[in-house]
C-alpha cells in the first residue's frame, strides 16, 4: 500500500509524510476512524514510507525489500496486536494476537477497508467480545525488549486500543510514556472517549474523516444491501417516534432486535448514530457537510423539522448505551425496547 492508493484523507496523509520527511515523528499516536474508514490503509502506507529505503516523490518505492515485507505485513519490527478470545480456530486458553497472525494478514491484505464485523469473522470469534488483555501486553514488552532486526523503528500497531482491559493499559503505560528510541505505537480507535485516558493522553491524536460516498461504495459494495435494511428499519422508526406511535416505535425496536446478528445489530446503532448526526448538521444549518443521499434529502428535512433541537444528542447517548450494553450480551429484545423507549422520550 502506498500513499497514491490510499483514498481520501489528504491532509492527514500530508502530516504523516511531513513527519517522516522531517524525522520529528512522535512515539505515540491515535488514528479514530468510523468503522470502516480506511485507517489501515493509511497506517499500512504510512510504514510503508517509514520503512522504504528509497522512498522518492513523497512516496515509498514500492519495490525494496523494506517495502515488500511492509506490504506482506511480515516485516519483523512491525507487530500487530488486536481484540481476540478463544473461537473456532485457536482453542487457546489465553490466545494472543500472534495465534490469529495469518488470518488477520489476510483479511487486511485483502481488504484494508474492513469493518470490525470482519475481523471478528475472519478469526472465527463471530459473537463474542475480543479484548486486548494482559497477556498480550507481556508479549509486546517482550518483543521490545529485543533490538530491532533491521535497525530501525519497532513499531505496534493496536486495533481497538479501547478493547483493552486495564491491567493491560498499566502493563504498557511506561512503555507507551517513554518508550526506547526509535519505538513507535500506532493505535486505531472506533471510541477514543474508551481509551483509558492514561494511555491517549501519551498519543498524538489524529482524526481520519469519513470516506466519501464514491469512495465508500468503491471499497465497500456489498454494503448497500445493508445500507437500505438500516435506512428502512430507521425510517420507520422516526416515523413512529415523531408521530407518537408507541406501539409501533416498539415494534420497530423488535424488528432490529431480530437482525440475524448481534454484529448486525452493532452496525444498525452505529448507522442510526451517523442518522441521527445528519438530522443535527440540518437542525444547525450545516446541511454542506451532511452525507446524505439525494434520494434520501426529504426524509432528513422532515425530520429535522420535526425533532426537538434536544433529541440528536440525547440519541446519540442513548445510542452509545445500546452498543456498550451490546458488547457486554445483554438480551437484545429487552436492550431494543429500552433503547425506543429513551428516544420516545426525548424525540
Amino acid at each position: 500500500m502506498r500513499f497514491s492508493e490510499v483514498r481520501g484523507n489528504r491532509s492527514v496523509i500530508d502530516a504523516l509524510r511531513g513527519m517522516v520527511d522531517s524525522g520529528r515523528i512522535p512515539h505515540a499516536m491515535l488514528l479514530h476512524e468510523d468503522d470502516g474508514g480506511g485507517a489501515m490503509a493509511i497506517v499500512q502506507a504510512f510504514l510503508g514510507y517509514l520503512y522504504c529505503a528509497s522512498r522518492h516523490d513523497g512516496d515509498s518505492c514500492a519495490s525494496c525489500p523494506a517495502c515488500n515485507r511492509v506490504a506482506k505485513m511480515i516485516h519483523p519490527d512491525i507487530h500487530y496486536v488486536f481484540p481476540v478470545t478463544t473461537g473456532s480456530k485457536v482453542g487457546t486458553d489465553k490466545p494472543t494476537s500472534d495465534n490469529y497472525l495469518t488470518w488477520w494478514r489476510e483479511l487486511v491484505l485483502r481488504d484494508p477497508y474492513f469493518f470490525e464485523n470482519d475481523v471478528y469473522a475472519a478469526l472465527g470469534i463471530e459473537g463474542k467480545s475480543g479484548n486486548i488483555a494482559v497477556q498480550e501486553a507481556k508479549s509486546i514488552l517482550s518483543k521490545l525488549s529485543l533490538a530491532g532486526m533491521e535497525g530501525g523503528y519497532r513499531t505496534v500497531v493496536i486495533y481497538l486500543p479501547e478493547k483493552m482491559n486495564v491491567q493491560a493499559a498499566n502493563s504498557l503505560l511506561k512503555m507507551v510514556e517513554e518508550p526506547p528510541e526509535n519505538t513507535l505505537f500506532v493505535m486505531i480507535t472506533h471510541a477514543p472517549e474508551k481509551v483509558l485516558k492514561t494511555i491517549a493522553s501519551r498519543c498524538l491524536f489524529m482524526r481520519i474523516l469519513p470516506l466519501g460516498r464514491a469512495d465508500r461504495d468503491a471499497v465497500h459494495p456489498d454494503e448497500n444491501s445493508d445500507d437500505q435494511v438500516f435506512m428502512d428499519l430507521f425510517s420507520d422508526l422516526m416515523n413512529a417516534l415523531t408521530g407518537k406511535d408507541f406501539l409501533s416505535s416498539l415494534e420497530c425496536g423488535e424488528a432490529i432486535a431480530s437482525l440475524d446478528s448481534r454484529e448486525k445489530q452493532k452496525s444498525f446503532c452505529k448507522f442510526a448514530g451517523g442518522a441521527v448526526r445528519n438530522i443535527f448538521l440540518l437542525q444547525q444549518g450545516m446541511s454542506s457537510i451532511a452525507d446524505i443521499p439525494q434520494q434520501y434529502a426529504d426524509f432528513y428535512t422532515t425530520m429535522a423539522g420535526k425533532c426537538r433541537k434536544t433529541f440528536p444528542r440525547a440519541a446519540m447517548t442513548n445510542i452509545d448505551r445500546a452498543l456498550t450494553l451490546l458488547e457486554r450480551n445483554v438480551n437484545q429484545k429487552i436492550l431494543f425496547t429500552d433503547l425506543v423507549d429513551r428516544l420516545y422520550t426525548s424525540i
